[in-house]
């Protein structure tokens, strides 16, 4: 099939899906948009705050999003293009989209709690304790692995001849390694994410303390966006690895503990028109690439390969497509902050099912720039290199990919698609990362309210949590690559939507409710991740990895326990019940 034929399919699905199945989705669980929300009824002004639709889409577009539906196409499209394609058009609609609203509708029914709140509640304390303890270690590797990959993109290099750039050039810094003049691609990136991150308290405060007006709030964080990248390109900033993860550690500290409005929500509003802007040129591209008729570089299907480098197709390519298809953070970005935030009822659908589609057409669009933008051999040598001679560096595959997709459809320079590549990355990151600090703080507030009786003083501080999450994120982060990460954080990920669905569908049942369309897609991605679990302790078993090893343990210790309690407590008396129904 050529690019138009693979991009039209599934942007008709998921158009389609919007329209028929998100509204059926809608009524089957009792949609009412008359009904206050949250954010109405427990208006607190840090936590709980109405907000309009267009900056809450915003917000929780960009927090979700992250860098998944980016990087997990990236690697693993290597299994073959076909295999990729398929799990995130039918998975984007039938698992991830459904997952992504009844995750955020139960929340906001629920009075904004979270789904391990929501789990007390059917499955009691021991329910409660596991999943939040599961979670706890869920985000810590999103955290640490996004982390990681903050570091990995702002600090990229590539050649200058393969940008199709002089020595002499002043666009981009540079550096010679071996004899070879390098680009430092992510120094634009570095100035543009510090830029926005200072600006965005000022636009917070005209949007929510002077009430600006949505359209000049939409020219301002666009004006802030070029103004950034205009003075990213003067101005670079040239850092470590190792510092740029002290720095955004830092950051991240500070904004999971300050109310919602003044950086969260419009840091996430400015970044996001970048996304956007990345969305639309990307789609624009493909089409007039699929219009022209470039043909996809990369295999239809290349299990064999794939299978040697990262292991069985089932269940490992489901679960390294983290976000893509379906991401169990989304539940956590649903009824941790959205939720709070739902201005009514029918936003719930309009956002949570409307904007995992969104992310699932991002993943489509990554995985068709790859396949047109990228020969085969520098994909390799980029994301699989030998070990010699490299790290994996996915984000510059990507990055390098929209640079020669955009030169070759729009005629724009080489260097400066690959730069806004990296900016698209960038963004998802970063508004990920603070965005799941905040949710890990909300969790240890939890977890400590379980533990103690009387939560000691020191404990209540959401500075204190805030720290711990940032501590444990930046060690697991300083000690493993990347690539070593993002299995077990593709597997975890994938495990907390499970428990999630699983969550919800036990929710529908006990209000009796139709639930088939929820347990199905539990029950698959339940196989699916407790099998990549397995695979992969014993993946690091052999390597002596012994950390993720103990992990992957838990994870499966953990999952196996809610299970246990959703069978013991849920599925089991409501068969008695119905036996005693039909005797009666």
């Amino acid at each position: 099939m050529s690019v138009l034929l693979y991009l039209g399919v599934a942007v008709l699905a998921f158009g389609l899906a919007i329209r028929f199945y998100g509204r059926f989705l809608a009524h089957e669980m009792g949609e009412d948009h008359t009904r206050p929300t949250p954010a109405h009824t427990h208006n607190d002004g840090r936590d709980y705050v109405p907000t309009k639709r267009y900056v809450l889409f915003a917000h929780h577009f960009s927090a979700i999003a992250g860098a998944g539906p980016i990087l997990g196409p990236t690697v693993a499209i290597l299994y073959g293009f076909v295999p990729a394609w398929l799990w995130i058009v039918i998975g984007g609609i039938f698992v991830g989209a459904v997952h992504d609203f009844m995750a955020l509708f139960v929340s906001m029914r629920e009075g904004g709690r979270s789904l391990a709140e929501v789990a007390r509640k059917t499955l009691g304390k021991a329910g409660f304790s596991l999943f939040i303890l599961f979670t706890l270690v869920m985000l810590v590797l999103v955290t640490s692995a996004f982390l990681s990959a903050v570091s990995m993109s702002l600090t990229s290099l590539w050649p200058l001849d393969k940008l199709g750039l002089a020595e002499g050039q002043t666009l981009l810094k540079t550096v010679t390694v071996d004899g070879v003049a390098m680009g430092r691609i992510g120094g634009i990136a570095s100035t543009s994410v510090v830029f926005i991150t200072f600006l965005s308290p000022l636009l917070g405060w005209l949007m929510y303390r002077k009430n600006l007006h949505g359209l000049m709030a939409y020219v301002l964080a666009t004006a802030i966006c070029v103004g950034s990248i205009l003075l990213g390109i003067y101005h670079p900033i040239i850092l470590s690895g190792t510092a740029w993860t002290i720095v955004i550690s830092i950051y991240v500290l500070f904004a999971a503990g300050v109310p919602v409005w003044c950086v969260l929500q419009p840091r996430d509003f400015i970044n996001v028109q970048i996304l956007y802007a990345g969305i639309v040129l990307l789609v624009v591209s493909l089409v007039i690439a699929g219009v022209s008729g470039a043909p996809i570089t990369m295999p239809a299907f290349n299990v064999s390969e794939g299978v040697a480098s990262n292991g069985l197709l089932w269940p490992m390519m489901f679960i390294m497509i983290a976000c893509g298809a379906i991401s169990g953070f989304h539940s956590l970005v649903a009824g941790g902050t959205t939720t709070k935030q739902l201005h009514c009822e029918r936003d719930a659908r309009r956002i949570g099912f409307n904007a995992m589609l969104l992310e699932s057409l991002l993943a489509v669009c990554v995985l068709l720039a790859i396949g047109v933008g990228l020969s085969y051999v520098d994909y390799k040598s980029l994301v699989y290199p030998d070990p010699a001679l490299g790290k994996s560096n996915p984000i510059l595959a990507f990055s390098l990919s929209v640079g020669h997709l955009v030169n070759n459809t729009l005629n724009v320079p080489v260097d400066l698609g690959t730069v806004f590549g990296i900016l698209l990355v960038e963004g998802f990151v970063i508004t990920t990362l603070d965005a799941a600090v905040r949710l890990n703080r909300y969790l240890f507030e939890e977890l400590w309210a379980m533990m103690f009786t009387r939560v000691p003083r020191f404990l209540q501080s959401y500075w204190v949590n805030s720290a711990i999450s940032v501590a444990l994120m930046w060690v697991l982060a300083y000690t493993n690559a990347f690539n070593v990460i993002w299995p077990i954080f593709g597997a975890a990920n994938q495990l907390l939507a499970a428990l999630g669905l699983l969550t919800v569908t036990v929710w529908l049942l006990v209000k009796g409710r139709k639930y088939i369309f929820a347990l199905i897609p539990a029950l698959f991605m339940m196989a699916t991740t407790l099998a990549s679990l397995v695979l992969l302790f014993m993946k690091y078993v052999q390597k002596s990895n012994y950390a993720l090893a103990a992990t992957a343990i838990i994870l499966l210790a953990l999952s196996i326990g809610v299970i246990g309690l959703v069978v013991t407590r849920v599925v089991v008396p409501a068969m008695q019940n119905k036996q005693i129904a039909k005797a009666k």
